[in-house]
């Protein structure tokens, strides 16, 4: 190798590696502010659900402004002129307020209403337990809106995925089900 082979590889590693150490909080700021969040509106004091933009919050990491902005909320479009005062919670706790953290902490520890099994954190690649409403019928937790969810958990109950197909299959074919309920004779 010549001397400017050296050189020219040693400029580019030299780059790159700036480009990555300069990358690194982009994208630390990228993954901690991308999902869909829940929290409470400064203006009306109620459940809220958006979304942080957060290509451009990992973009302005790398020219040193971190600035959030608001991608969507459930209350635009209209009032889409808002302060966006409510990044100032996603700021202060960007964990506590993704849903997805939010349902896998309401179901960790609770207990399945038919089977009684334990349900534990969710995993993304995991069936998600569901909930049994006050009519009795059962639905998937994605069925509803990010921000019905607090309302939801406070008068819903936990299901497993196992008893929620099972209670899916019978309100949709109950011709299908027999019910066999075991006669127990205690000897005489």
């Amino acid at each position: 190798m010549t001397i400017l082979t050296l050189l020219v590889f040693s400029i580019i590693a030299i780059v790159g590696g700036l480009v990555l150490v300069r990358s690194i909080p982009a994208l630390s700021a990228y993954f901690t502010f991308r999902g869909k969040r829940v929290i409470t509106c400064p203006e009306t004091h109620k459940t809220a659900a958006i979304d942080v933009a957060a290509r451009k919050a990992g973009l302005r990491a790398l020219i040193g402004e971190p600035a959030l902005r608001l991608d969507r909320c459930s209350r635009w479009p209209e009032r889409q002129d808002c302060d966006q005062e409510c990044l100032q919670q996603v700021e202060a706790d960007p964990d506590n307020c993704l849903v997805w953290n939010i349902v896998s902490n309401w179901y960790e520890g609770k207990k399945c209403v038919f089977c009684q099994k334990r349900l534990g954190p969710l995993h993304h690649l995991d069936h998600t337990p569901a909930l049994l409403g006050p009519d009795g019928t059962t639905a998937e937790w994605t069925e509803f809106r990010p921000e019905q969810l607090p309302d939801v958990f406070a008068t819903f109950l936990p299901v497993c995925w196992d008893c929620h197909v099972t209670q899916k299959f019978r309100r949709i074919h109950p011709e299908l089900v027999i019910e066999r309920h075991r006669d127990i004779r205690l000897p005489l």
